[in-house]
């Protein structure tokens, strides 16, 4: 096993050229944010880097990754991934590249040691502060480099709300403001905007939120009729999976959506109080993650899938 520091990391890139990036499924703003912001690092080194097309991107994040699509014809001769925990999370386009990955960047305590060499560390509230240090080691993080990244670790933490957030997030944050960034542009595109879509998508799953654990625990659902009913996409679910932490008295908020008949994603999100770790719950469904971040992937009726995750949330709750 080759673990590497961020400045080990940053040498073995030195030394690399023809530069292939991979994000996971669904990206969010902390895979998106790190692959764009080493990417431009690279290309201020002179070399040549691109990312893997992820079809799954929102233009919520497409904004970051703009120009940085490989062609393509392009052919890698050195394969990164960023913020993937596990290979089940490659799409389908970056399924052929997950036994060449030359270097993997990752935070999650379920990280599933692929990659040639590895660049992890779990104690991090977002891989977008990792590959800063790398960015930083590689030379100068300029503005261009310095915005995905700040996305990266603004999402991850909720605008710096989530439990997750620790002091040396603050300090990687107020670094990459140092740079002139608009952060305010990037926190009101994630933070302060909502399309009447999302709107109506949060009134029904809060008027039909199920609660379990004498109302510490709560079912809200994403049937795929809801988004047929409402017209919304995948644009208008960012980071929906936290909407159940902000009901009074909830410590574990398990939000199922359906991706296609007779499949579901959980995304559960658990209080800092440890009663629930949502690491140890996903684990026993197949997923994984962070303690008061974690997913999985069911299949079953609704029915079935709840029952799936509560007796999985069950056999690691503490009380």
């Amino acid at each position: 096993m080759n673990r590497l520091s961020p400045q080990e990391a940053a040498a073995l890139l030195r030394r690399q050229d023809h530069i292939l990036i991979l994000t996971h499924r669904r990206p969010d703003g902390d895979t998106t944010g790190c692959a764009a912001g080493l990417c431009r690092a690279l290309r201020q080194l002179g070399k040549t880097a691109w990312l893997l097309k992820n079809p799954d991107m929102t233009s919520i994040n497409a904004v970051y990754v703009d120009g940085l699509w490989a062609p393509v014809d392009f052919s890698p001769a050195f394969i990164v991934s960023v913020d993937v925990a596990a290979r089940s999370l490659f799409f389908p386009a970056a399924e052929p590249y997950i036994d060449r990955i030359g270097l993997a960047v990752d935070h999650h305590p379920s990280f599933e040691d692929f990659g040639e060499a590895r660049c992890v560390d779990a104690s991090r509230a977002a891989c977008g502060e990792i590959v800063y240090e790398i960015c930083r080691a590689l030379g100068e993080v300029t503005p261009e480099v310095a915005l995905p990244l700040y996305a990266a670790v603004a999402t991850d933490t909720g605008c710096f709300v989530y439990a997750n957030t620790t002091d040396n997030t603050h300090r990687v944050a107020a670094a990459l403001l140092e740079t002139g960034i608009d952060y305010f542009a990037v926190n009101k595109r994630h933070f302060r905007t909502k399309t009447r879509r999302r709107i109506a998508i949060e009134a029904e799953l809060m008027g039909n939120a199920e609660f379990f654990h004498q109302d510490r625990g709560v079912f809200l659902t994403i049937p795929l009729s809801l988004l047929a009913r409402t017209g919304a996409d995948e644009n208008d679910l960012d980071d929906i999976s936290s909407l159940a932490g902000i009901i009074e008295g909830v410590d574990c908020g398990a939000v199922l959506r359906e991706l296609k008949d007779g499949e579901w994603k959980l995304s559960l999100r658990t209080g800092a109080n440890g009663r629930v770790n949502a690491t140890r719950a996903c684990g026993l469904l197949g997923g994984g993650g962070h303690a008061m971040a974690a997913g999985a992937t069911l299949h079953g009726t609704l029915e079935e899938v709840k029952r799936q995750v509560l007796d999985a949330i069950d056999q690691v709750a503490e009380n």
